[in-house]
């Protein structure tokens, strides 16, 4: 994937931990730092399948999760499936499309099936989301309320590239094939589950678990935070961090996994009180803050 996303290594890290973590990616930046390539190269390396939706004020949830058709030569109803039905979807600019249509969505991130006319359809394994917004464009968006973002395991921005990845980008330009066009895959989507299902079993210590919790703690007692870090948030740091440590190669988590995921994992769940917000502090700041002064647990 460094082929195709100069310079992004720790944000290839964050996306794939998420998958292993069968959680959600969220992705907020402007246009054009490579949203859509980042989910194009996870489902061509991973060797699954993808879909792009882009959301529009106008999207309805059957455009989504699919529709019965009346078949007149035979006088039943046919179930047309929507773009949900892949193993990844890039959801384009999700904040445009109306609340109805976000719940859709969400339905379908956190059940992984959809009902359509009492009838229940259950979706690829795995299925994964990566839903992008524009942060500077508000005219006609919907923003994603507190309860929704609290779905997404991680929170992702890419970013401008630095100068050394932006002249490696520009050297790709003029080749007879895009640099996503040399990605092979190296796995499929078996391979994915039970990478998955390893990542839920990878060994955590009790003192980890309590770091964890700390850390949560943590973020509900600090004064310039409103709204703290909610159980599910809790539930995803342990499962990132397990992913992390897969990901490392090892069988077992350690403090520096639950610290390297503790921002993207819980940076948007935070709500700010309104003097934090006027004094000009960000949940980034407060969570290093958080994380230099709760003690980090050590083997006894």
């Amino acid at each position: 994937m460094q082929q195709a996303l100069h310079g992004k290594d720790e944000v290839i890290h964050l996306a794939t931990t998420a998958l292993l973590a069968g959680g959600h990616v969220l992705v907020e930046d402007v246009p054009g730092v490579g949203k859509t390539l980042l989910a194009k190269s996870l489902a061509e390396t991973f060797g699954c399948t993808w879909n792009r939706v882009q959301f529009t004020p106008d999207l309805l949830p059957s455009d989504l999760i699919g529709v019965n058709v009346f078949e007149p030569e035979n006088g039943k109803f046919t179930f047309h499936p929507g773009p949900v039905f892949a193993n990844i979807l890039l959801a384009d600019e999700v904040n445009r499309a109306s609340p109805k249509t976000q719940s859709g969505l969400l339905e379908c991130m956190e059940e992984q099936q959809v009902t359509v006319d009492a009838t229940t359809f259950h979706l690829q394994r795995p299925f994964f989301v990566i839903a992008t917004q524009n942060p500077v464009e508000h005219e006609g968006t919907y923003p994603l309320p507190e309860s929704q973002l609290d779905r997404f395991l991680i929170k992702l921005t890419l970013g401008y590239p630095s100068r050394s990845a932006a002249i490696a980008m520009l050297d790709s330009q003029g080749k007879s094939s895009e640099p996503r066009a040399s990605l092979l895959p190296i796995s499929n989507p078996e391979e994915i589950l039970q990478l998955i299902r390893i990542a839920s079993q990878c060994h955590t210590a009790a003192l980890l678990k309590e770091y964890v919790l700390d850390i949560v703690e943590a973020t509900r007692k600090n004064e310039n935070i409103a709204l703290g870090a909610s159980p599910r948030a809790c539930i995803h740091l342990l499962r990132a961090a397990k992913a992390t440590a897969v990901l490392q190669g090892r069988d077992y988590a350690v403090p520096d996994d639950i610290k390297f995921t503790t921002h993207a994992v819980l940076e948007h769940r935070l709500v700010l009180s309104p003097a934090a917000r006027a004094q000009g502090i960000t949940p980034k700041t407060v969570l290093t803050s958080i994380l230099e002064h709760v003690p980090v647990p050590h083997p006894q």
